[in-house]
Order: structure tokens, then sequence, then C-alpha cells
């Protein structure tokens, strides 16, 4: 019977000791800000493809791109940036133009590109939205994307490359805001 009791006490001293109180509260203070990174759209052209069509445009497309439209994800977009890439290993100079469009087909925002030919280097650009960029409201009325490729040179000469095309990657990667 002594031993009941003492370990009777002792549980509850144990219990005694070992707790706090417990503040749930402290979720209304959690900040969670991940970051999201994706790709956007490539484009590739062969430059026969580019000769094929002479000098002019060689490419254009518009595709549908409501990737902030939502509600959810308009609202706690808090920044980002869109990275481009462009390659050309032909023997044109060309022009790539990317225009953001509303639902209307109102042009929101526009990339051009002028690549020189082989040799060009490495083109890389980096546009910001948001905190001291781009007003983000361009990504959130975006509905569509119009991307083109005009030839600036000739429709016959060949490069010395193998394989010469024109290569075009976007990539964003965006912080939001989840509470």
């Amino acid at each position: 019977m002594v031993y009941g009791v003492g370990l009777l006490l002792s549980l509850i001293l144990v219990s005694i000791a070992c707790s706090d109180e417990q503040n749930f509260d402290q979720f209304d203070d959690l900040s969670v800000t991940p970051t999201l990174a994706t790709s956007i759209f490539y484009l590739e052209s062969d430059e026969e493809t580019i000769n094929l069509a002479g000098s002019g445009n060689f490419y254009s497309e518009v595709f549908t791109f409501e990737a902030f439209n939502e509600e959810f994800v308009a609202e706690r977009m808090l920044d980002g940036t869109i990275t481009y890439q462009v390659e050309n290993t032909t023997s044109k100079e060309i022009d790539i133009t990317i225009e953001f469009l509303d639902a209307g087909g109102n042009v929101l925002d526009t990339e051009a590109f002028t690549i020189e030919e082989d040799p060009a280097p490495l083109l890389e650009r980096q546009i910001a939205y948001g905190n001291g960029g781009r007003s983000l409201d361009i990504l959130r009325n975006t509905t569509n994307m119009r991307v083109g490729g005009t030839n600036r040179g000739d429709g016959s000469s060949t490069s010395s490359q193998p394989n010469p095309k024109i290569i075009l990657k976007s990539s964003a990667e965006f912080r939001f805001r989840l509470r």
C-alpha cells in the first residue's frame, strides 16, 4: 500500500513538474513563404526551317498562360523573376519577341531580343516582378503569351556549326505568402 501511494504521488509530481501551458496562438504568427520554380516555355528552331521561311517571320505562336490568374495564387504572390536564355548557332541575326496579353488581347508587357549570328554568346536576361521590379499586375492579368521569331538575315546561308539552331528557354521563380 505504501508502494501504491508513493507511485501515485510520484506520477502526480512528474505530471505537474514536466508540463507547461501550451500556446496555440503561435500559429497566427507563423509566416510561410515558399519559392516556386518552374519552366515557362521552350522554343527551338533549326536553321533549315528558318531558311525555308526566308527573311521575315519564321515563328509565331500564341499560347494560353493563366498560371497567376487563380485568386489564391494572385493574392499570395509576393515577387519573382523570369529568366530567359537564348542561344543562336545559326548564320542568321534573329529577333525574338515575347508579349504578355490580357483576355482582350491587349499587350501588358513585352520582352524583345536581337541575337547575333554565330558565334553569338549565350544571352541571359532576368526580369524582376514585384518588390522594385515590374508590376505583379502584369502577371496577374496575363492570359496568353505571344512568341515570335524573325530572321533578319538571308534565307540561304548555312552555319558551319553541326545542327545549327536558335533555342529560347524561359523559367521562373516566384515567392508566395501562404500564411
